[in-house]
């Protein structure tokens, strides 16, 4: 799947270790700027609802291995 219009996280800045999304055919792809060819792909409401879990601290404990 050829994709060109690839975005960095804003969090990254000018690093090698970056996560990359991208939309294709109304589902966006995943992938980590140090290993392009693995990609992951889901639906724009999957990735909101991981990102709400993110930002509401629900996977904090999983992130620390609790």
């Amino acid at each position: 799947m050829p994709v060109s219009n690839w975005q960095k996280s804003s969090y990254c800045g000018e690093g090698n270790n970056c996560i990359e999304l991208a939309t294709v055919d109304m589902h966006v792809v995943i992938r980590e700027s140090t290993a392009p060819a693995a990609i992951i792909t889901t639906t724009p409401a999957r990735v909101r609802a991981f990102l709400e879990a993110v930002k509401a601290g629900s996977l904090d404990s999983v992130a620390r291995g609790i």
